[in-house]
């Protein structure tokens, strides 16, 4: 059972290989996508994060998800030194997208976990979370895009149950600053984080990306994820348990 439908300003793919999940399993997956949208954009006027934007809502009064959400930002942002930041333009506008995405896409995990899906892949605009096998293949496979040459695959990540995020610049053009500097990062061309958790996978890309050339640096001191990490020089370097095939 294959969906699309476009949330959160892009594409989410579900593919569940289970025969016993039905239509209403989506349904609401994709109803709390929906949710999400609503509640952290930062386009739509009536969402909470822009009316904190705004000054007219307190975190403290928020939804108790918006609150979550900018608690791990929070947490990111210290275990990353700064590189990850829910207010990544001004101190005085929050947007905390870069963990929402995969912080989502957790979640609608677990409502298809408890209608009893074990085999699946969601994907939300190249990011990936896997459970189980590609039925009747015996795993998943994710092709990373090259960042330079459109048309072809960087690495092929193969897994079973596995988080795999992207961040570069080549997709979205410069979305991605150095906080410390307020200016896109130089000598990287992209990074791919993989681990058990899809938003924090997301967040330590971002972070890693941020960081420019001394990215691998950080990345190779990471517990529990992966890390490969194109440069500007299209050399590739890949931390030893990166589940490249």
């Amino acid at each position: 059972m294959q969906r699309v439908e476009h949330v959160m300003g892009m594409p989410v793919i579900v593919d569940v290989r289970d025969p016993d999940v039905d239509d209403g399993t989506l349904d609401r997956m994709f109803e709390w996508l929906r949710f999400v949208d609503a509640t952290f954009s930062t386009y739509k006027e009536d969402s909470e994060i822009s009316l904190i934007n705004r000054g007219e809502l307190s975190i403290e009064a928020a939804h108790p998800d918006v609150r979550e959400v900018l608690d791990r930002c929070e947490a990111l942002r210290h275990e990353t030194s700064g590189y990850f930041d829910a207010r990544p333009v001004s101190e005085d506008v929050l947007d905390p997208s870069g963990l929402v995405k995969g912080w989502s896409v957790d979640r609608a995990a677990a409502i298809l976990d408890e209608a009893g899906a074990r085999n699946y892949a969601v994907n939300v605009a190249g990011d990936m979370l896997l459970r189980g096998r590609a039925i009747p293949d015996d795993s998943w496979r994710v092709g990373i895009q090259h960042p330079i040459e459109r048309d072809k695959i960087a690495k092929v990540v193969a897994a079973n149950d596995l988080a795999v995020a992207t961040s570069g610049a080549y997709a979205r053009g410069d979305h991605v600053l150095d906080p410390h500097t307020r200016r896109p990062p130089e000598g990287v061309l992209s990074v791919t984080i993989t681990g058990p958790v899809l938003a924090t996978a997301d967040a330590y890309a971002t972070a890693a990306f941020a960081m420019g050339v001394e990215g691998p640096k950080w990345t190779a001191r990471l517990r529990g994820y992966e890390a490969m990490t194109i440069l500007a020089d299209e050399t590739v370097l890949s931390t030893p348990g990166f589940p490249a095939v």
